[in-house]
């Protein structure tokens, strides 16, 4: 019984995971080097020096104002 609980749980987290990293609106592709939105293609196509950004805050860094 206790497989089939940890499972379930397993199943559960992934879930959330994936619903949080595939919100699809709220996010945008920055440069990382200058923190600069670009086009989303360069973080569709995993190009170096570009990542997806959102309003969530996960990363931890705190945006520079200039």
């Amino acid at each position: 019984m206790s497989r089939r609980v940890a499972l379930t749980m397993t199943v559960v987290v992934a879930a959330f995971g994936l619903t949080a990293c595939g919100g699809g609106g709220d996010r945008w592709c920055e440069h990382d080097a200058t923190d600069r939105r670009v086009n989303d293609s360069h973080c569709e196509n995993n190009e170096p020096g570009y990542e997806w950004e959102s309003d969530g805050g996960s990363k931890g860094k705190k945006k520079k104002r200039h």
